[in-house]
């Protein structure tokens, strides 16, 4: 049997191999063990960080919670959140609200928010159009009388622009900014603003944290932000 260049044989040279390779393969797996197990301890203390949040999500017309705020709304549920929607019209500018509001509701349950968490405003001195302001002081009641009936201690609305420019989003804006700067949203309610985006609005950053395509929230305690989306 010939010697290898440093006076081994093949047949040393391959257990030599194979004992590397199978000590590299076992590193690998007890390294792949170790941050799987760092990511289910990170998740599990952000859920638990989230554990007793009430989020209400404030909308201006069915559709808006899937077009404008789906990734906050599924993060949230992710995180160990108790997502809810306020939505402050049956959205009937072409006649159809009846209609809109069954499909809000089967949207939010896809969201995982259940019908008994969805609740439409349907005043008439609301009405779905986008040429008209809603009153400040009425809309602003009317959401801080659900916040303080379900306990919410977090609330996600649209941003100062309403995304789109509509005027019945950024009435929700107008309504959160004047209940945080009047000080009536309840000591421990954080608002924050948001704006759709791929993944999630550079608004809620500060807020949603993205982590292995899941999202992955803090504390409120630890975020306090205004209703711009902004840290005091």
């Amino acid at each position: 049997m010939a010697a290898g260049p440093w006076g081994w044989g093949p047949v040393a040279l391959a257990l030599l191999l194979a004992l590397l390779l199978g000590g590299a393969r076992r590193l690998r797996r007890r390294y792949a063990a170790g941050g799987a197990r760092a990511s289910l301890r990170g998740r599990a203390a952000a859920a638990a960080r989230m554990d007793g949040v009430r989020a209400l999500l404030v909308t201006a017309h069915p559709d808006d919670e899937a077009m404008f705020f789906a990734p906050t709304v599924l993060g949230l549920g992710r995180a160990g959140a108790r997502p809810a929607v306020l939505c402050c019209s049956a959205g009937n500018y072409y006649n159809q609200g009846e209609i809109r509001k069954k499909e809000l509701e089967q949207s939010c349950f896809l969201l995982g928010v259940p019908a008994s968490n969805v609740t439409v405003i349907d005043h008439r001195d609301l009405p779905d159009n986008p040429a008209v302001e809603w009153d400040t002081r009425l809309l602003a009641a009317f959401v801080l009388k659900h916040i303080e009936a379900n306990n919410i201690n977090l609330v996600v609305t649209f941003d100062a622009g309403g995304v789109s420019g509509h005027a019945n989003h950024i009435s929700l804006y107008t309504a959160l900014r004047y209940l945080h700067s009047e000080r009536k949203l309840p000591e421990e309610s954080n608002a924050v603003s948001s704006q759709p985006a791929s993944l999630v609005s550079p608004h809620l950053y500060a807020f949603l944290t993205l982590y292995d395509d899941q999202f992955t929230p803090p504390s409120v305690k630890e975020t306090p932000l205004t209703t711009s989306g902004v840290k005091e």
